[in-house]
């Protein structure tokens, strides 16, 4: 038992000795800690110029490097083997403590021994270097590698991140810089071609751009004139050479243009805005017409693009349909006979509509097949889309040639080839025109009128206006076209129309006088011609509304009997509903205009045909009449107000003959009434026989079963009563 305890005390007094040991040498340890320390002091305090040395070599930085010293001494002393080991952790201490001694290299003492140093001292002054931005590389280097030294694969997988967005800033910035400095190089080009060009820079720049010259000229015209002498008999002997130079060209003549057989004079062309040159581009287009075929195909159908005619805001692609192979046949001997083949059918070409939109990424496409051509025309908008001036179209050879003609030219734009489309009002002989709001509605009645002011004088057509929304005719007030000053109150058109309706009775009876069927051949006998008579109204729906069928039953009449005697109509609505635009009215008139509409059954009321549903806005029409079968598209013709002014001013300012009187008002009691409140005898036996059937009957119902006036109703009426053949109240 003694012996098997010995081992167990000797370890315990092993144990106690080694803790005893271990205790002895921190002492020591601290004793030469202490030892080292108070001798540092007294070196420090008994030598000053090694005192000033070691302060200024690091200065502040002294407490990171010190730091790291006891760090590596305390580790060599008890674990020497971590001194080599995490060797790495070691080395970024290091880069630590040089980081801090450079940090604090920046900044300046001021006063003292580091006055002339810095706190970080002569060494660290040093390791930054002169040049404060390559001292801040190297710091930025050393915090760098501080990461690489303590986790390689962590820190380079951060640095990699980190260039990686940095270059991708770097490209962005780069490129969205290049085209930047590409968009406003050819904005600088594009705006400095618009001020070289003197068609279509500004007329402000070009009076800037003028106005040296003009004030040099006139100073010289002054000049001339002072230093002017009364020539001499020698005079007449002077070279040609020597003579004065010639005066400065006269502006652009403005004054009236001459008609024949007319005392008034027209405006001159230059009244308009120039026409504006078309810059053609095949590329676009050939690109379009590759990109249709392909997309086509990639369905299944095969089609080429045969013909390409660019408009102002409408590109015509003529599609011609591929060729399909039939199946195979063979004969009694198995023996393949020729392949045949058949064309593609265009009802499978329009059933790709919605497929080919959202392939080229069209916003408005529109299939047409016009008549005389074997294509199926698809109308895309244009890439480059262009305006169509009102000079551009009175150029035109059609313009000019229903000018000649004497007839109602109408500037009414261009078709989708581009070619100028010009109509001829009296021989259509009326007009209607739909559209929503912002469609150019307005803006085609402007273009009509502002034909007329261009080619007609009062004294051979005049105008009667009707704007129920106060705002698109009243700036044509006071021009002598006008019978009566635009008419803005809806209650007064029903009146305005039954004696319009008298004027065209009046017309026909001086027309029989003669024996003539028309106008013309009234013009070409009598001495005092009649003009021509446009009436255009703004808005019918408003009529309608108000008048309802006294309005309608008056503008059927004239729409029925008012070409031959020279009385015309443009009627425009925003509403082309049944309930506006009826049966009768529109068979009536066979020239009809649609802009834009909301959808296929406003279109269907105006054209009797889908399509107007599709368009651009803006001036983009589809037209129908009876030269054209089917409706054709065409972009309406731009007029300025500026262009609408200077017209309305220059027949303000023109003084002319006195016009004939047209007088729109009742008879007076005992005059002969010509108009439609005359009864004759056929209207009198049918309502002879109503009145048999219904011996109650009254004025309204007169009215609807025979279609006529109230007041003719009503005298109807009063002659049945007297005739015992209605139940008198």
């Amino acid at each position: 038992m003694a012996e098997s305890a010995r081992p167990v005390h000797r370890a315990a007094s092993s144990l106690n000795n080694a803790g005893l040991h271990s205790r002895v040498f921190l002492l020591l340890d601290l004793l030469i800690i202490l030892s080292v320390l108070a001798a540092a002091v007294v070196v420090f305090w008994l030598y000053e110029d090694f005192r000033v040395r070691a302060y200024t070599a690091l200065g502040y930085g002294w407490v990171p490097v010190a730091l790291w010293g006891l760090a590596v001494v305390a580790t060599l002393r008890y674990r020497p083997r971590w001194l080599f080991r995490p060797w790495n952790w070691w080395l970024a201490g290091a880069g630590l403590a040089a980081l801090a001694v450079g940090t604090l290299s920046f900044f300046d003492a001021g006063y003292g021994a580091l006055a002339f140093a810095s706190l970080g001292g002569h060494w660290g002054s040093a390791m930054v270097g002169e040049s404060q931005v390559w001292g801040i590389a190297r710091l930025l280097a050393i915090a760098l590698i501080i990461p690489l030294l303590l986790s390689p694969r962590k820190a380079g997988q951060s640095y990699g991140v980190v260039l990686f967005t940095l270059g991708k800033g770097i490209w962005y910035a780069a490129y969205y810089l290049w085209r930047g400095t590409r968009y406003l190089a050819r904005l600088i080009g594009r705006g400095v071609r618009t001020l070289c060009n003197g068609e279509t820079r500004p007329r402000w720049i070009t009076a800037v751009l003028h106005l040296p010259g003009r004030l040099f000229m006139t100073l010289t015209g002054k000049l001339s004139r002072r230093t002017m002498t009364v020539p001499d008999a020698t005079a007449e002997n002077t070279p040609a050479s020597k003579a004065a130079p010639a005066p400065p060209t006269a502006p652009v003549n403005m004054a009236p243009v001459a008609v024949k057989g007319s005392q008034w004079g027209l405006p001159p062309v230059d009244l308009l805005a120039p026409v504006e040159t078309h810059e053609a581009d095949d590329k676009p287009l050939k690109k379009m017409a590759e990109n249709i075929e392909s997309a086509l195909a990639d369905h299944g159908v095969s089609v080429e693009v045969t013909d390409i005619k660019s408009g102002p805001r409408i590109v015509r692609f003529g599609l011609m349909p591929g060729w399909v192979e039939k199946n195979p046949r063979q004969n009694k001997d198995d023996s393949l006979h020729a392949r045949e083949r058949r064309r593609v059918q265009v009802g499978s070409i329009m059933a790709r509509e919605r497929d080919l939109a959202l392939a080229i990424s069209a916003p408005s496409l529109r299939f047409e097949q016009s008549s005389g051509e074997a294509l199926l025309g698809l109308e895309l908008p244009t890439p480059m889309p262009s305006k169509v001036t009102m000079r551009e179209v009175m150029d035109s050879q059609g313009f000019r040639k229903i000018t000649g003609k004497g007839g109602l030219p109408i500037a009414l734009g261009a078709d989708t080839g581009g070619e100028p489309v010009a109509m001829d009002l009296s021989a259509l002989p009326h007009m209607m025109i739909a559209g929503s709001t912002g469609s150019g509605k307005s803006v085609c009645i402007n273009s009509i009128i502002a034909s007329f002011l261009m080619t007609k004088p009062p004294d051979q057509l005049r105008m009667l206006m009707v704007d129920p929304k106060q705002v698109e005719l009243t700036p044509f007030n006071g021009i002598p076209h006008l019978v009566v000053p635009v008419i803005k109150d809806v209650d007064d058109v029903s009146p305005m129309l039954k004696g319009l309706v008298r004027e065209m009775n009046r017309r026909y009876k001086a027309m029989s006088e003669i024996g003539v069927r028309n106008i013309a051949g009234y013009n070409g006998k009598s001495k005092d011609p009649m003009p021509y008579l446009v009436l255009i109204v703004d808005e019918l729906a408003d009529l309608m509304m108000v008048g309802g069928q006294e309005v309608e039953h008056s503008l059927m009449r004239l729409a029925q009997m008012g070409r031959a005697s020279g009385i015309h109509l443009v009627l425009a609505t925003q509403r082309p509903s049944k309930q506006v635009v009826t049966g009768l009215l529109k068979a009536n008139i066979p020239a009809k205009v649609s802009f834009a509409v909301a959808n296929q059954v406003d279109s269907r009321v105006v054209l009797d045909s889908v399509g107007a549903e599709k368009l651009l806005g803006k001036g983009d029409m589809l037209l129908l009449n009876n030269d054209n079968p089917r409706p054709r598209r065409v972009q309406g013709t731009l007029v300025l107000d500026e262009e609408i002014e200077e017209l309305v001013g220059f027949w303000l300012e023109q003084k002319g003959p006195p016009l004939p009187v047209i007088s729109l008002e009742d008879a007076e009691d005992g005059e002969e009434d010509d108009d439609e409140d005359a009864v004759d005898e056929t209207m009198l036996e049918k309502a002879r026989e109503l009145a048999l059937r219904n011996p109650s009957l009254t004025s309204s119902l007169l009215e609807r079963r025979l279609k006529i006036g109230g007041s003719r109703a009503a005298q109807i009426v009063e002659r049945l009563e007297e005739e015992g053949l209605l139940i008198t109240r």
